[in-house]
Formats: C-alpha cells, structure tokens, sequence
C-alpha cells in the first residue's frame, strides 16, 4: 500500500492514470529522455491528488540516479514536450511548407548550438512517436490547420524516419546519415500546394527567429498556467534534456538576454503575419511592458 506508481509517459495524463488506482496520492510521472542512461533530465509530473510524500520522494529518487530533477504540472507535453510540439518542432514544420529546406533549418539551428537540427531529431526519435503522440492530444484537443502536416503524412505512407531507412531525409542500409529525401520534397510541395501556401525563398535570420521565439513563448505560457513552478525549470528541461546550447541558458534565460520587449515585439510580428499560434502569452505581455524579465518574475515569487 505504500508504493510509489510511477509512469514513464510523455503524453498521457497522469491525472486520468491516477484516477484509476484508488490511490492517487501514490501515483506520478517520471518522464526519462532518451536515452536513459545519458539523458540528465528527469520531468517528475504531478497530479491533481499527488501527496508531498510522493513528490519529495520522486525528487530523492532523481537526486539517487544523478538525474536533474524538474517538477511539471499535468497538462498536454508537460514542460519539454509542449514547449517542443507547440513552438519549436511545429514552426519548423511550418517552415517547410512555406519553402525552407530541411537541410537550411537543420543547417541553422545545429549553427545556432543544437547538436542536431529539428528534422534530424525527428527522423531520429521516429516520425509514428510524434504521430502517435498527437493521437492522443486530438481525442481531446483540436489543433487549426496546418499542424505537423510533413510528419503526419509520413507517418501515414509508414515511412518513419531512421528505423524505415526514410523519413524527412533518406537512409542507406547501415548508414545513418541524412540525405536529401526527393519524395519527401515532391510531398511537402504537394501539401502547401493543397493549403493554398505560396513557397518562397526563406532567410536562415527568419527560420531561426521562427524556431526559438515559439519555445520563448509557449515556455511564458506554461509558466502562465502553473505547469511550470519558474522560468529557470523551462531552461533546464531545454539544457539538461533537449540540447539547447548551455552556454545561452535556455530559451527563457535567452529571451531575457534578448529583451523581452525585442521578443514581444517580434512574436507580435509573426502573429500578424501567421495568425493563432503566434498569440502572445500573458505573462510575456505583463513583462514586457513592464521592462521586466523571467529572471525577476522568479525571484518574486521566491
């Protein structure tokens, strides 16, 4: 009766998986990154009935593994996963349609500090995990057109990145490196063409505004809604588990260093331009115009 359930879940909600046990005051998420013996990051998801017990424990448990410990309320992605399917890995998709290669992006974001670029992950990690991820979200949750149309449609034709030898790029048989993926063209082309999108050549500044600013973003929001406890939690889910490069903090750590005034002002650009998913978040709004930062909001509620 006094053991801890723990799930290694992504996507599902803890809340729901609790509910079911009779005891959900034992019940929580311990989301590893893969892989698991390398990856520092350990989200630790909370439920609605988590006890403090259950809470203080899963943080000593992350303490006895040498995991980086971050506690995520329970919503859609928790802190990395939504700050990832919302911002940073939609937006590049959306870039695809509208004319940037894969390769252009990868190229910038892996020059910017990643290790690898947002399509490489993709084909990495395995292009039906993000499929089956967003299955889940659409049994409660709609999403406006277009949302992760590249990869659904791969998914759908089976091609699933590394694992199939095709995805966003093309793999050879024992050979894990990325080549240009004709069909994958010929499909992105076939899609933006079906939404009415006009492709266009796109600069590298664009395509790396378009990828960091939504993570600045959607990170203002869940700290907004009480996903995220700090600002600081958001930057080390992104440092500890996700590859932002270290020595720029984290994404909100960096949109401190940008201004958040600068960043407001261009995501307000961007919603101008591309509509919904572009809608500023609360607190980015409140900071901003009160020429404050993610820093200072931390410490205030200290």
């Amino acid at each position: 009766a006094h053991t801890i359930l723990a799930s290694n879940t992504s996507t599902l909600s803890i809340t729901e998986l609790a509910a079911e046990t009779g005891r959900a005051d034992k019940v929580v998420g311990l989301h590893f990154f893969s892989p698991a013996h390398v990856m520092r990051l350990l989200e630790i998801v909370r439920g609605d009935k988590i006890s403090n017990e259950t809470l203080v424990t899963s943080l000593e448990i992350a303490r006895k593994l040498r995991k980086v410990g971050v506690v995520s309320g329970d919503a859609f992605g928790f802190i990395g996963n939504r700050m990832m399917q919302e911002g940073y890995f939609r937006e590049a998709e959306q870039l695809l349609l509208e004319g940037a290669s894969a390769e252009q992006i990868d190229r910038v974001i892996e020059g910017f500090g990643f290790a690898m670029g947002p399509n490489k992950v993709n084909d990495m990690a395995g292009v039906d995990v993000g499929y089956k991820v967003r299955e889940e979200l659409f049994k409660k949750q709609t999403r406006p057109d277009p949302y992760f149309a590249v990869s659904d449609a791969l998914a759908e034709q089976g091609k699933f990145g590394q694992k199939t030898g095709e995805g966003v790029y093309l793999y050879k048989p024992g050979d894990r490196t990325p080549y240009r993926n004709e069909a994958t063209e010929a499909l992105i082309e076939k899609l933006a063409a079906e939404r009415q999108i006009k492709r266009r050549e796109i600069s590298d500044a664009e395509v790396l505004e378009r990828c960091i600013l939504p993570l600045i973003n959607v990170g203002a929001e869940l700290l907004s809604e009480g996903v995220a406890y700090r600002a600081l939690d958001c930057d080390i889910v992104w440092t500890a588990g996700y590859g932002f490069p270290r020595h720029l903090g984290g994404p909100m750590f960096h949109g401190d260093t940008l201004g958040l005034k600068h960043v407001l002002e261009r995501v307000r650009y961007y919603e101008g331009k591309l509509g919904h998913y572009w809608k500023p978040a609360p607190l980015l709004i409140e900071l901003a115009e009160a020429g404050s930062s993610f820093e200072a909001w931390d410490k205030s509620r200290k």
